[in-house]
Order: C-alpha cells, then structure tokens, then sequence
C-alpha cells in the first residue's frame, strides 16, 4: 500500500474518532437547554463531558495537523476556500471552551445563563458547519486549474450541504442523548434516554437520506456496503436505548457515526476535493501530498505515539467512568 494512501486512510481515522468523541460534546451542549431543568441539573450534564471534553478536541488538532503535513496542497485550498466555515467553528469552539470553564465563577443565574448560552450556540454551530463542509468537500467545489478556490460562501450552501448540516446535528443530539443516559442517573437518565429515541428517528431519516445522495453523487462497492452498515448501526442503537441498554445503545451510536464518515472518505478516494469546474483542478491522494521521504519520516512518529495518545485517552474515560446524578452536586 502506498503512503499517500495509508495517509488519506489515517486521516479518516481521525477525523471519524474526532466526529465521534466530540459528537456526544456537541449532543450534551446541545440538549443542555432541553434535559437540564434547573442548574443542579445543568452542572450534571456538563459534567458528564467536563473530563474529556478538551481531550477530544485534539483529535481534531491531529487530524489538521495530518493533513497539513501530509496533504498540504488540500490543507491549504480547503482552509482558504472554507475560510468563513472553519473560522466560525474555531470561534464557537472557543466560545464553548471559555463557557465551560467561566460558568461556575460566579453565582448569579444571569451569569450561568449567558455561558449555558455559549455552550449552546458553540455546540450548535460546528454540528451543523461540520456535516456542510464534508458535503462540499465529497461533492466538490469550484476549483480552477491551478487548485485554487474560486466560488463564494454562497456556493457551499447549497441542498446537499445544508442537508448533510441537519444530518450531523441529529446524530450527534442522539449520541449526546444516547452519552447523557449512559452517564447519569435518575430523571435525568430516563430523559435522556427517552428522547435519544425521539431524536434517533429523526437522525435515521436524514442519514439514510443523505448517504443515499452522497451515492448518487460519488460511490464505489465499499461505501455501500459501510452505508448500510452505518443504517443498521444506527437502528440496532436505537433499539437498544429504548430498552434502556445504554452501553449497547451508545455503541451503536457511535458505530453509526464511524461507518457514515467512512461512507464518506471511500466515497471519495481517491480524490481529496473535486473541482466542480475542471477535473485538470481536482486534488487527489496523489497531486495533494507531500514527498516520499517526508510521509515516511510522519509514518515512524505515527507509530511511536498513537499508541501512546489512545492509551492515555483511554485510561482517562476509564478513570472517570461512573454515573453522576444531582445527588453527586452540592447545593450553592
């Protein structure tokens, strides 16, 4: 297998454990408004992510980091022509990572309710701008000879993209959902879990509608066969919430999100980002990438520290692995 292949194949990898860590994030940021009736209530759910949530966003730091190095020719068209996009995501990003940590600095509900605000709106925003900007990208965008972008935000917005905004937002409300039941207890647990299969139709509905659009407009034999797996993921997930298994429900969740981002990468190797303008502009696996030497030099430091990276993430969810409840947050 050649490295700019192995490459492309890691760069799915991360960003599909980014889009499923960060998920249940943006679900919980979400529903914050919806699950938590009072602000004891409130400090559960963000809680349920306050170990993990920044952990989470490094793979996001990684797979940019991967593709900057690997494939800088589409780091640098994709940045540049989803500047807007990608900007607004880092400042709701941004907004929510402040909200988490200025919330409880002082007592006024005013106060509270301005950061439960921010994490809203920061949750909300990349949910929807990160399922716009991966339709784009398997879609493509008007690019010239020379792989330079030359449409306007308005090109980006168009039924597709928009749909596949609305796809991501529901998956990731119903893994939030799905991660809240799994973490708490009480009303708060029998909430969530009711609604995770509220919100799960409307997820199943969007995505099957979406993949299938994503097949008529790219496809090959394995994103089939990844869409399908990633349909009926999501319904043996929500099978399983309604029966109150949460474990079984959230990894069904998460193997939806998985399958749908690798429906989307195998649809679209081996270009990075077609040109809707000229194929002489589309960016593939091989015009996008860097020298040999230098993917063999990333490839040595690859294999040194993932191992390392998924071993610490992984003890951390350990560590931190129990129910939380309003019984668990004191009274201020």
């Amino acid at each position: 297998m050649e490295l700019t292949t192995i490459w492309f194949l890691l760069v799915a990898v991360l960003f599909t454990g980014y889009f499923i860590l960060e998920g249940f994030d943006f679900g919980v940021g979400m529903l914050l408004p919806v699950l938590g009736r009072d602000d004891r209530e409130r400090r559960v759910l963000i809680n349920t992510i306050g170990p993990v949530w920044d952990g989470n966003e490094v793979w996001l730091i990684t797979a940019g980091g991967a593709m900057f190095a690997a494939f800088p020719e589409w780091y640098a068209t994709l940045f540049s022509g989803f500047y807007l996009p990608l900007l607004l995501i880092l400042l709701a990003l941004i907004a929510r990572g402040v909200a988490f940590e200025y919330r409880h600095k002082r007592p006024e509900a005013s106060w509270k309710r301005r950061w439960d605000a921010a994490i809203f709106w920061g949750s909300l925003l990349p949910a929807i701008l990160w399922g716009v900007a991966f339709a784009n990208i398997l879609r493509g965008v008007p690019l010239d000879a020379d792989h330079e972008y030359v449409g306007g935000l308005l090109d980006l917005l168009h039924p597709y993209a928009l749909l596949g905004g609305v796809t991501t937002a529901a998956l990731f409300l119903t893994h939030g959902a799905v991660f809240i039941a799994l973490k708490t207890t009480g009303e708060v647990r029998d909430r969530a879990g009711a609604l995770a299969v509220k919100l799960g139709l409307v997820a199943a509905v969007a995505a099957v509608a979406f993949l299938t659009w994503t097949l008529n407009i790219r496809s090959s034999a394995a994103a089939v066969v990844l869409a399908i797996g990633a349909a009926l993921a999501l319904l043996g997930g929500l099978a399983a919430a309604r029966a109150r298994r949460e474990g079984w429900a959230f990894t069904g969740t998460a193997v939806a999100i998985a399958l749908a981002v690798a429906t989307l990468f195998a649809a679209l190797f081996p270009n990075v980002l077609p040109s809707t303008l000229d194929a002489a502009g589309t960016l593939t696996a091989t015009n996008a990438a860097s020298t040999p030497y230098t993917l063999k030099i990333m490839t040595w430091v690859a294999v040194v520290f993932t191992p390392i990276v998924l071993a610490y993430q992984g003890w951390t969810y350990w560590v931190f692995r129990k129910r939380i409840g309003v019984v668990n947050i004191p009274q201020h």
